[in-house]
């Protein structure tokens, strides 16, 4: 299946377990690989044939700030759920990385999601 990867989206959201985590707005780091058929898009190189990765971006910054939540893979299973529900793929993988345990590069959750 072809990929088409956005890597290391930076959104920031207010998200974590305590309220004092969720204060203030903290910045993740989202890549998704859409899996899609991309042949008629590299034959015809027509922009309808493909999946609008400008847009796919807009939602996954729209969704990270449309509420609080406390758990990443809350935030994960959101962003798959409304990349399948808006049939911009046929399967998908999410996985957002967040800046909270000292003396790590990160922690990081993946999912994987089809329809």
């Amino acid at each position: 299946m072809d990929k088409i990867v956005v890597k290391d989206l930076e959104v920031d959201t207010r998200i974590g377990v305590t309220e004092e985590e969720r204060a203030r707005p903290q910045r993740l780091l989202i890549t998704v690989e859409l899996e899609c058929n991309l042949a008629e898009a590299g034959r015809t190189d027509r922009e309808y044939s493909t999946t609008p990765y400008d847009v796919v971006a807009d939602m996954i910054h729209k969704t990270a700030a449309e509420r609080p939540r406390k758990l990443v893979e809350s935030l994960a299973a959101d962003i798959a759920k409304i990349i399948l529900y808006r049939k911009m793929a046929q399967a998908v993988t999410v996985e957002v990385k967040k800046f909270s345990i000292p003396r790590s590069q990160y922690v990081s959750v993946q999912i994987h999601r089809t329809h």
